[in-house]
């Protein structure tokens, strides 16, 4: 195995420990809610709404999942749907105020964490780290697996 070939091991080792922590985090936050469901609110905050549809293609979620999801959202009275004005029979997603709060309360406690955990880490680093990270999120996403 060469040296390129163990790095990739170790990241896909290490990225599937980091996922999991933040599953698990994000159950301690809230814990009727996964990591999917805050992801999901992130966006619609960045966004200020967009239909369920456009979430699963962004995150590249099949529609069922989504659909279970903001399903739960919407029953936890996070999300609501609003009609569009553009278009009436579309409907869009938005947060409700108690989404905005609760988004804002684990925004805040996830930097927390994040900070605690970084609080040694050279600037360099920190710099290095988020860059990184920045070029693999933007390579297009995996292909579907073919059966």
């Amino acid at each position: 195995m060469t040296a390129a070939q163990r790095a990739v091991e170790t990241i896909q080792r290490e990225m599937t420990i980091f996922a999991r922590r933040a599953r698990a985090s994000a159950g301690r936050m809230h814990p009727e809610l996964s990591l999917v469901s805050y992801t999901l609110l992130g966006h619609l905050e960045e966004s200020g709404g967009c239909r369920a549809t456009d979430l699963a293609a962004h995150y590249a979620l099949d529609k069922s999942t989504v659909s279970r999801q903001v399903a739960a959202l919407e029953r936890a009275r996070l999300i609501e749907r609003r009609l569009d004005p553009e278009d009436h029979r579309v409907q869009v997603l938005h947060l409700t105020g108690a989404g905005e709060e609760i988004l804002a309360h684990v925004t805040r406690s996830r930097r927390a964490a994040f900070l605690e955990r970084l609080a040694d880490w050279p600037e360099e680093d920190l710099t290095r780290f988020a860059a990184y990270l920045e070029r693999y999120n933007a390579s297009p996403p995996d292909p579907a697996p073919v059966d």
